[in-house]
């Protein structure tokens, strides 16, 4: 073979290679520009508002007990925690697939050897990276709140024990204990995990809301009457039982709500773990599965209604 030809080869081949049906690589690519398009779009003023507010709640004299302030602490932390995380999941979510469009980044990114999915992967990625860095920056803050209180708060109990001599060795170490278990715990981060957990769900449907939706607001409303349904599923399935009794037609509308809606209601084992509840890991396992699974589907039904549409 002559120089020229293994020239016109080599120049001839890229063009001929087949694309692979799936590229992690090209997804991580489209991630990282979702992070950046995130950042520019001010998202980091939510993180900004979040440890203003913690800071200035944390400082502030609830009054009762040091046991009862450190759960009111904790409960408002880690329950401002998980709706940042869900609201941020649906509106940056619902933002991104329009904002491409009218930046006709979108046309851009589908001209090249990019397929669809990893596209919609890509997004989606780049969205649950931003909540994971922001959810734990926010247990940092969380986490220094609670260690100044508890401190503070244990100080303040041995200086009144040391008042009490009435007190035996076994009550003050009881009463320690006590404060400590309303405090700070590396166990709290599990809660942050399920908050983390939910936001993914949830932006796997806005994904697929934002796939057909015809505009960002239509998307963020129906992502929001999801999540609300979702979180009161079981209680829906029990009544519409109860008073329908066998009926077939009913049963089948429940089974196929219980397949689009995701039950949310399974997140809130996180709840018992902030007011000092032992972590169930067999139970922490199960819904990260199940969210695998969530995630799976909502992309696969996103994707075969991506494929067909024109741009």
């Amino acid at each position: 073979m002559s120089k020229e030809s293994a020239e016109k080869e080599e120049r001839i081949a890229p063009a001929d290679r087949k694309v692979p049906l799936f590229s992690l690589g090209r997804a991580w690519i489209i991630a990282r520009g979702t992070v950046t398009q995130l950042i520019r779009m001010k998202t980091l003023y939510f993180l900004l508002a979040f440890a203003l507010i913690i800071v200035a709640f944390g400082n502030f004299s609830l009054g009762g007990t040091a046991a009862k302030e450190l759960s009111t602490i904790k409960r408002a932390c880690f329950g401002a925690m998980d709706s940042f995380a869900w609201m941020f999941a649906i509106i940056s979510t619902a933002l991104l697939i329009p904002r491409d469009q009218e930046d006709r980044t979108l046309y851009t990114i589908l001209s090249k050897p990019v397929r669809r999915m990893e596209y919609l992967v890509g997004k989606l990625i780049g969205v649950l990276v931003v909540i994971g860095v922001f959810l734990a920056l926010m247990f940092v803050v969380t986490s220094m709140i609670l260690i100044a209180r508890q401190s503070s708060f244990i100080g303040d109990e041995l200086s009144a024990m040391d008042q009490n001599s009435r007190m035996s060795q076994e009550q003050r170490i009881a009463q320690i204990e006590f404060i400590q278990r309303q405090g700070f715990r590396f166990e709290l981060g599990i809660s942050a995990i399920a908050s983390f957990l939910k936001a993914a769900v949830i932006a796997s449907v806005t994904i697929l809301l934002s796939t057909f939706a015809s505009s960002s607001l239509f998307t963020i409303v129906i992502s929001l009457l999801v999540f609300l349904i979702g979180h009161f599923h079981s209680l829906a399935n029990s009544f519409y039982k109860y008073h329908s009794g066998d009926n077939i037609i009913v049963q089948m509308l429940l089974k196929l709500v219980k397949i689009l809606i995701p039950d949310f209601q399974l997140y809130a084992f996180s709840e018992g773990i902030v007011m000092g509840g032992a972590v169930i890991y067999p139970l922490v396992w199960q819904m990260g599965l199940i969210t695998v699974g969530y995630l799976v589907v909502f992309l696969m039904l996103s994707a075969l209604i991506f494929v067909d549409k024109e741009f």
